[in-house]
């Protein structure tokens, strides 16, 4: 997969800057010269990503914002623009979820996680038209995740607002292209990533959250993302967990379904029992915890392959012809031994 560099020198917008894997977008697009404005509710955790761009010689606006207000998405982007003009890169990343099952989550809790994970994506891609179709070569960038394809258990506010965002997104798509519009519309799924998001999501289980697997490590997300602005592609799938993920969905999710249901809920949880009131950031961030890497960095790997779906989806084709075959010469063989 090649990709061509335009501009060394773009305007790039990323919600949810200020922690995991936003905070590593951040300083991979910085690191190679473009400017960055960030956006996210907690301002002390904002103005120390911003100084650590500026300490090597990178540009950086901050403004603290919550996504789930469109007001203030749209007022953040105004500042941006005012003080780099053009938005060449919009980058939705900002996201919440809360472990539970549904029978123990507040609507209220649902509502919140759907308002900044969905809903959050909408307003920011609002904004970002707003700005882009004053101009030509823009990309927007969709943060997606194997989830968006196939919910797990104790994360359905998070699966269902993942879900919505890929509907969105190729609503969006298919109207640019009606249009004309040369904005490019991508998504990256991403499979398990050693963020903070463990050590500060809401919880209704009796343990500490962890990745399910094998996690990777925010920077070879945001090395993918940084090749991903660099291209055209409509999606893209990073890690092996991801594409064996869609494929075993498409194939058999019945089966699916039932070993998600017995290793899933485990799967999910660490060994460290979760403490009674325990802070989250579900309505208010936690500014101590805005770091890039969560705690699961002595497990997580630092590679992962970027995969376009449109190569991914003739793999899933081609798995599902050699099952196909492969259950068919099973059952003839069959046949042959019973009529001998």
């Amino acid at each position: 997969m090649t990709f061509h560099l335009e501009n060394p020198r773009r305007t790039v917008i990323v919600t949810g800057g200020s922690a995991g894997i936003g905070r590593a977008i951040a300083l991979r697009f910085a690191a190679a010269g473009d400017r960055l404005g960030l956006i996210a509710r907690d301002k002390t955790a904002l103005d120390e990503v911003k100084q650590e761009i500026e300490r090597a010689g990178g540009d950086c606006v901050v403004v603290a914002a919550d996504v789930a207000d469109p007001a203030a998405v749209l007022a953040a982007t105004d500042e941006i623009e005012r003080q780099f003009g053009r938005v060449d890169i919009w980058i939705n990343n900002a996201m919440e979820t809360v472990f539970s099952t549904v029978a123990d989550m507040r609507p209220e809790e649902f509502k919140r996680v759907t308002e900044v994970t969905y809903l959050g994506v909408v307003h920011g891609t609002m904004a970002a038209l707003k700005s882009m179709r004053r101009q030509d070569h823009a990309h927007i960038i969709q943060m997606g995740s194997a989830l968006s394809y196939r919910g797990i258990p104790l994360q359905s506010a998070y699966c269902g607002a993942k879900h919505a965002i890929r509907g969105f997104t190729e609503s969006l798509r298919s109207e640019l292209i009606h249009e004309g519009s040369s904005i490019t519309v991508s998504m990256i799924d991403l499979p398990a990533v050693n963020t903070p998001q463990f050590d500060w999501a809401r919880l209704h289980i009796g343990h500490v959250p962890r990745p399910m697997g094998t996690p990777i490590e925010p920077e070879v997300v945001a090395d993918a993302v940084f090749r991903v602005a660099a291209g055209r592609g409509r999606e893209y799938w990073l890690g092996i967990p991801t594409m064996l993920t869609m494929i075993a969905n498409t194939i058999m999710p019945g089966f699916l379904d039932r070993y998600l249901a017995k290793a899933a809920v485990a799967g999910q949880q660490s060994g460290e029992v979760a403490l009674s009131g325990r802070p989250d950031n579900l309505e208010r961030p936690i500014t101590a915890l805005h770091r890039t890497r969560g705690s699961f960095s002595a497990e997580a790997t630092s590679t992962a392959i970027l995969i376009p779906g449109g190569i991914a989806r003739v793999g899933i084709i081609v798995a599902g012809a050699a099952l196909f075959f492969a259950l068919g010469a099973s059952i003839g063989r069959r046949s042959r031994k019973r009529m001998s």
